[in-house]
């Protein structure tokens, strides 16, 4: 065993990705074409040379588990160190549910204690962001500090969403607020945080025993080592992008197309690892126009994408265009069939003719005004859309749904089609 451990954080509900993860954890939606999200923090571990890792579970695991497996893309299958995935289990105590993000971790503090490390490294599966971690270690030593967290300036806007940090000239932690109203600094937290060890396990065990704890890190944890004064950030200058909103999935997925993106896929040494599909290539046909789009293996394009995420085995038929959009695995898009702005998940089918993303209306989504708002209209894993129809902007197609779910051949901004309820998650 090495020196550090590592622990991803992988349990949340992330409501506020909508279908996307009402049936898998948030660190198990499908990203960048051919990806998880979580496969960006896995593959920061074992580039920055950290082989010994811990995911805690909570949420609908079973999508994520399925996706790593014994660890064998990241090198990770192994005798001595490896993935191992922890969940809470019946019987440990009263609340056996993880009930905040620094109890996660308190519940398998025997995962480091038995290890005997140094270092403990409490990561989030949910970022999309390529980082050497050595470099945070680094800092850490030198700085004498019992937690080092990963810092990034960020737009005001984001502020009331992230835990915000003050820092003095020398990295200090000054203060730290978790979600403020009104932030005092634009220094916000990734989730990314280095413990000594045997600081972290006093802190968890102390906190433990506070009742009135929300058991959380950002709320909890970090005040105690600010207060102390050995709390210090690390500051990162690249590509970071916090999947908590679907509007943040949809912009992080287009970011990819743009040449411009910080966050380079095809970087050689630093390579984002993930289980392979083993799909055929890419086909284009006669008629077929692509432009700045990811296209994955096993695709069919026989109309034209622009600026467009496609899964493999997603096909798009003559006559089709697609938008500014995200098209999951084996989708299917009907010939002459026009998409603008929208996320398909996996297995849907458009049917000829149909628009979806129509019209210049932005009326909010009537069920989940937070989620959608902003003219992304998504629809669930497996629904299938008939000919002809034509869906506005936010809207809400659950899966499952069926051509007889639609009452009508137009579908205003805002709506929500529910269908027959299915288990389809993965």
């Amino acid at each position: 065993m090495g020196l550090e451990y590592a622990m991803i954080l992988a349990g949340g509900m992330g409501k506020r990705l909508c279908l996307l993860s009402e049936g898998r954890a948030k660190p198990a939606v499908p990203f960048g074409g051919k990806y998880r999200i979580i496969d960006f923090t896995l593959s920061n571990c074992v580039n920055s040379g950290i082989y010994d890792i811990g995911i805690l579970t909570q949420y609908r695991p079973g999508s994520l588990h399925d996706h790593i497996g014994i660890g064998r893309p990241w090198d990770l299958d192994r005798k001595n160190g490896g993935v191992k995935v922890l969940q809470p289990y019946i019987g440990w105590r009263e609340s056996d549910w993880y009930s905040g993000t620094a109890d996660a971790v308190y519940q398998n503090l025997s995962e480091v204690t038995d290890r005997g490390v140094k270092y403990v490294l409490v990561l989030s599966g949910d970022h999309v962001y390529s980082m050497d971690y050595g470099r945070l270690f680094r800092c850490h030593i030198r700085a004498g500090a019992e937690v080092t967290i990963g810092v990034v300036d960020v737009d005001r806007s984001e502020t009331k969403h992230l835990g915000m940090a003050e820092l003095d000239a020398d990295g200090k932690v000054l203060g730290f607020e978790e979600k403020p109203e009104s932030a005092r600094s634009l220094t916000a937290s990734m989730g990314i945080y280095v413990f000594t060890a045997s600081a972290l396990i006093e802190a968890l065990k102390e906190d433990s025993r506070d009742e009135h704890s929300r058991h959380d890190f950002g709320r909890d944890i970090l005040p105690v080592f600010v207060k102390k004064g050995t709390a210090y950030g690390f500051r990162f200058r690249g590509y970071w992008q916090d999947i908590g909103t679907l509007d943040s999935y949809f912009r992080a997925n287009l970011d990819l197309v743009h040449k411009s993106s910080l966050i380079k896929l095809e970087r050689g040494r630093w390579v984002v690892h993930t289980r392979d599909l083993d799909m055929p290539p890419a086909r284009f046909g006669k008629k077929s126009v692509a432009r700045k789009s990811i296209i994955a293996g096993g695709c069919v394009v026989n109309g034209s994408v622009t600026e467009s995420v496609l899964f493999p085995g997603a096909i798009v038929e003559e006559g089709a265009r697609v938008t500014n959009s995200i098209v999951m695995n084996d989708c299917w898009i009907g010939p002459g069939a026009i998409l603008d702005r929208v996320i398909l998940d996996k297995e849907v089918h458009i049917g000829n003719r149909s628009v979806i993303g129509a019209g210049e209306e932005m009326t909010p989504n009537k069920e989940c005004p937070e989620h959608l708002s902003s003219g992304i209209t998504i629809v669930g894993k497996n629904a299938i859309l008939p000919d002809g129809i034509e869906v506005g902007r936010n809207c809400k197609i659950y899966p499952g749904v069926r051509p007889h779910n639609f009452h009508s051949a137009k579908i205003a901004s805002g709506e929500t089609i529910r269908g027959e309820l299915l288990k389809l998650w993965s």
